[in-house]
């Protein structure tokens, strides 16, 4: 039996994606360690099939996080068992490389955001020069990968001469999800509050928008959305309900009538975004208001789940959310279109991809 490990830098209970994989791989014959983040708020782990091992870092944020929690991620790695070392991102990929090379095991790398392009690293122009220093240095070196949407891997084969795979993050097809009931006419964001993910937008123009709005998340953006709240005086509009346990979400998010999913185009990574809750409204049978990008359109395209819009302006949000929330044949039309969308995207199919990939190495 292969041993695998899967390094992130979260705590790992709200890790769709990665609960995913490992419960995927463990069914397939491997013995799969996911190892996180010990934080202060971290919850007890849940019972998988697969082990999790968090790891403590005295700093919460910062630079004091990342060479904390890299050092103690190498020597976890240098004194574990393994054939295959995986890490999620660019933030743990130091160690991996390290203790791959010093223990001759396979390295693979699953890049779920083109790290070095989000909004809060380009913005800062000493950071993105680090992070992108290590993409450029270290990518090459794992010639095994695969990442979320294929404009990423288009992009890193021109850029870093690598030919990844593409395995999508998506929920699994289960037969009562799609068909809840609409109890509440609310429009639901959720998922990280992080910058670059239209709520300085969106938040203003909810003034003009007769429903609710519910943000189920947290993340670095936070702080300036309560802010935005307050100065908009939408309190009673627009709800934080902070963070839920995947199962939760799930069910809250199958009563919404609209689900939420913009992006900035600031950065390629937004740019080449195929965002895991774009599957999550199309799985629960919510139509969403989306960005008119390269994967969001190439799905639409075959499947009209979403309205796109091309800008995140307010009179295009007011008008794109308004024309949802008022006609009905357009909102039937679209969560009809989901149920099509959802068996043919769906977890079971992706998986095929993943565990191709590891049998291949």
């Amino acid at each position: 039996m292969k041993r695998v490990i899967f390094t992130v830098t979260n705590d790992l209970s709200y890790d769709q994606r990665m609960i995913r994989i490992c419960t995927s791989m463990a069914q397939n014959g491997y013995s799969v360690t996911l190892v996180g983040t010990r934080l202060k708020q971290s919850l007890p782990f849940q019972s998988r099939n697969f082990k999790q091992k968090r790891l403590f870092t005295p700093f919460g944020k910062g630079f004091g996080f990342y060479a904390g929690y890299n050092i103690s991620l190498f020597f976890y790695l240098l004194f574990s068992k393994a054939e295959i070392v995986c890490c999620i991102d660019t933030d743990t990929m130091l160690p991996v490389w390290l203790a791959s090379s010093i223990k001759n095991c396979t390295r693979v790398y699953d890049a779920h955001e083109y790290f070095s392009q989000q909004k809060e690293i380009i913005s800062r122009p000493r950071i993105y020069r680090v992070w992108h220093a290590i993409e450029k240095r270290f990518i090459p070196k794992f010639k095994n990968g695969y990442t979320v949407s294929e404009s990423i891997a288009d992009a890193f084969k021109e850029l870093y001469a690598v030919q990844y795979s593409v395995i999508r993050n998506m929920p699994l097809l289960q037969e009562t999800t799609a068909s809840g009931p609409v109890k509440e006419r609310y429009i639901l964001y959720q998922g990280a509050v992080n910058e670059a993910r239209g709520l300085e937008f969106l938040i203003p123009a909810m003034k003009q928008v007769d429903a609710q709005l519910l943000i189920y998340g947290d993340g670095n953006f936070m702080a300036q959305t309560k802010a935005l709240i307050n100065e908009n005086n939408l309190r009673d509009k627009v709800l934080c309900k902070g963070k839920l346990m995947p199962e939760e979400l799930e069910k809250i998010t199958a009563l919404a009538y609209i689900g939420i999913n913009l992006v900035e185009n600031n950065g390629l990574n937004q740019y080449y975004s195929l965002a895991n809750k774009f599957f999550d409204y199309i799985h629960a049978g919510v139509p969403q208001l989306s960005m008119n990008f390269p994967e969001y359109r190439r799905i639409n395209e075959q499947y009209e789940v979403a309205w796109l819009v091309d800008d995140l302006q307010t009179d295009t949000l007011v008008n794109a959310l308004n024309q949802l929330m008022k006609d009905e044949s357009l909102h039937q039309r679209l969560k009809q279109q989901c149920e099509a969308a959802r068996r043919v995207f769906n977890w079971q199919e992706e998986e095929k991809t993943l565990i191709r990939f590891y049998n291949n190495l």
